[in-house]
């Protein structure tokens, strides 16, 4: 019987690890067909490119291989912006030559103010938009590094090479687009849809239960809420790829812009539930709390499910008519008590935020009880949270070009043109990513290191074996697919990022091939030079800490707060909302959660102040709300709740509901200054 036991074991045992392998496979399989995919991007850019007889076909496989992301609706907005970004650094760098045709220093010193501007225009927008920037940075310092040559003497053909270059790149952007688009059907519009309906649900019932619990617990929900707002904001780059699949979402890109910031809404509305209700009586906030429960949707009432995102994806504008249906219930809920109408109008802001989601929802599952007819134009005005940052990241910029510039003048190196490329491409593309740029830059080093050890094995052992296309193709293939999986695999990003960005320049193919073993060393020699000069200057001009950032952000918040209340002319909430909704997104991840609580605070006390000063001109109370708006804007809490109480009792003789809701506000902007007393009175803590 024991001999036996071994054999019966071992089919059990050789089932396991087939199992095992094939879970491996099966989730590799995706990071695998996108390294593929980057192959035959990079080998049909370098076909048409040797074709064509291009000068630096190069660039056209590089260009694919950097546009080529794993997700469809990425690589198409990248290589959309790429293009943009192109097109501005070529037009620029054909102006900078013309206006110095002959002075080579004030050539370089206005190169390095560009980079500088590209630098801070990059860590000031977002997303792709940022990316388009930076590449308007470095597409100048290639095109200025091919025209200044080894001795740098500008030779006057900034025109014909920005052509070309812009021609090269063009190839690459196309030849990645039509490879993913024939291999990847897209999926970014149904997996933005599902983190919508996930998010939405959960901040619906999350909000519920905290009615139905009276505030109870509020420590617990307190730790979800700042997880879903973390949650909200990640969600931007996502929304970012889905419009790069389909021209219906760019179309009504404000519709899901609007959606992120009603989530965002939400949030601070059952945060402010939360605090009233923790705050008020247990008795008295059960009966209130109930009370508005009752107006809530049943879908909401109910405990909530495993299946509740499938729910919502399923007929998003059925519950966004029932959210609609709740808000007119709860706006026109009868009541006289302060607190139970301030709870109404809460209830009632957060259904309206989950409304503009479940209608962006609608749009992204195409849901056709969706009015045909609906538009939601506008263009986004920019907010710049804090200025500081950006220009941190420029000055580093314009520090290391001009520094890398310099060296290059004084030691008349030949490779110091790539040089001050390479060193302008990390230090601007890395620049927006604040703490992460340091390690980042690293990496990238390390990842360029490699690429130079790869290329020099195939230029020199490999390639001189192999003379056709199809042989140079697979040669290539050994290197890109298994970089390609590793990037996808998001294992060692900046490591792999590197290996995409450079290896194809690093290897120069041409038609018909040369290897020049001086040429080739000097060139590495040059990009590890740069790179290794921009990594060294995130450790020298490092960017600000999180904590010191954090501060900025309470700092200014409470600035801007102090401001709306001493002002003249009230700011609309919308204006207030997108400049806190941007803080918001500034905010480190390392913040801690009294800090979140003091900038939700601040949020919170901004809206209830402006909202108050369009009710109360309708009374004669100009005189009370002066000396309340007087006491917020010198940081005096205690004189504030003080003249609050004081402007309550003057609206309690004053009939009608808004009088009423003004002096919810105020029991709302009293709770917020109360709380965090200390920030509201002395600024952002230390």
């Amino acid at each position: 019987m024991s001999r036996a036991e071994p054999l019966t074991s071992e089919p059990g045992r050789l089932v396991r690890w087939v199992d095992t392998a094939s879970g491996a496979l099966q989730s590799a399989g995706p990071a695998l067909l996108f390294g593929l995919r980057m192959w035959g991007s990079v080998c049909l850019a370098l076909y048409i490119a040797f074709w064509l007889e291009l000068d630096t076909p190069s660039w056209a496989g590089a260009t694919a291989a950097i546009v080529c992301q794993p997700h469809l609706g990425a690589s198409l907005r990248k290589g959309w912006f790429r293009l943009i970004g192109t097109v501005i650094g070529a037009v620029a760098i054909v102006v900078m030559t013309g206006c110095f045709p002959q002075n080579r220093a004030a050539f370089l010193l206005v190169l390095a103010l560009w980079g500088a501007g590209c630098a801070l225009m990059a860590s000031l927008l977002r997303n792709f938009a940022a990316y388009s920037a930076a590449l308007a940075g470095y597409t100048a310092a290639i095109i200025a590094s091919d025209q200044l040559g080894a001795v740098g003497g500008l030779n006057g053909q900034a025109f014909m090479l920005a052509v070309n270059r812009a021609s090269e790149i063009c190839i690459g952007i196309v030849c990645a687009g039509v490879v993913l688009a024939g291999t990847d059907f897209g999926g970014a519009r149904r997996r933005v849809a599902v983190i919508f309906a996930k998010l939405s649900a959960e901040i619906a019932n999350g909000f519920a239960d905290t009615l139905a619990i009276a505030g109870g617990e509020f420590e617990r929900t307190q730790s979800v809420r700042r997880e879903l707002l973390r949650r909200v904001i990640a969600l931007d780059p996502t929304v970012d790829e889905a419009m790069g699949e389909s021209s219906e979402l760019r179309y009504h890109s404000p519709v899901l812009q609007t959606a992120l910031d009603g989530l965002i809404s939400a949030l601070a509305s059952w945060r402010a539930t939360a605090v009233l209700l923790v705050r008020s009586p247990r008795e008295r906030a059960r009966r209130e709390a109930s009370m508005v429960l009752e107006q809530m949707p049943e879908v909401l009432r109910t405990a909530p499910e495993e299946d509740a995102a499938a729910r919502w994806l399923a007929a998003p504008m059925r519950l966004l008519e029932a959210c609609d249906a709740a808000v007119r219930r709860l706006s026109a809920l009868p009541t006289q008590i302060p607190s139970l109408r301030l709870l109404a109008d809460e209830a009632a802001a957060a259904l309206a935020g989950i409304s503009q989601a479940l209608n962006a929802l609608a749009l992204l599952v195409a849901d056709p009880s969706r009015p045909a007819f609906y538009r939601s134009r506008g263009i986004r005005r920019l907010r710049i949270p804090d200025w500081l940052p950006p220009l941190v990241n420029a000055g580093r910029a314009f520090v290391v070009i001009g520094g890398s510039a310099v060296f290059w003048i004084v030691t008349a190196w030949p490779g110091g043109a790539e040089a001050i490329t390479f060193a302008t491409i990390v230090v601007i593309l890395f620049a927006p990513r604040a703490e992460q740029a340091s390690h980042m830059a690293i990496g990238f080093m390390v990842g360029c290191v490699l690429s130079v050890a790869i290329a020099a094995t195939l230029d020199f052992a490999i390639l001189p074996n192999i003379e056709t296309f199809a042989g140079f193709s697979l040669a290539l293939g050994l290197v890109l697919v298994p970089a390609g999986a590793l990037l996808a695999s998001q294992w060692q990003p900046a490591v792999f990022t590197a290996m995409a960005n450079v290896f194809v320049p690093l290897l120069a193919p041409t038609n018909p091939m040369s290897y020049d073993t001086q040429q080739f060393y000097n060139t590495a020699l040059a990009v590890v030079a740069g790179v290794g000069a921009a990594a060294f200057s995130f450790r020298l001009l490092p960017s600000l800490s999180p904590a010191y950032r954090t501060r900025r952000v309470l700092a200014l918040t409470l600035r801007d707060l102090r401001r709306l209340a001493s002002g003249p002319i009230p700011d609309t909430a919308e204006n207030w909302h997108q400049r806190m909704y941007a803080r918001f997104a500034l905010l480190p991840d390392q913040a801690q959660p009294l800090q979140r609580s003091q900038l939700m605070a601040a949020f919170l006390a901004g809206t209830g102040i402006i909202q108050l000063r369009y009710i109360c001109r309708g009374f004669d109370l100009r005189t009370h709300l002066d000396t309340v708006l007087e006491a917020v804007a010198r940081g005096d809490c205690t004189a504030a709740a003080v003249t609050l109480g004081h402007l309550d009792a003057a609206l309690a003789s004053r009939p009608g509901a808004a009088a009423l809701r003004a002096r919810g506000l105020i029991l709302a902007i009293s709770s917020a200054l109360t709380q965090h007393s200390s920030y509201f009175d002395a600024g952002a803590p230390g």
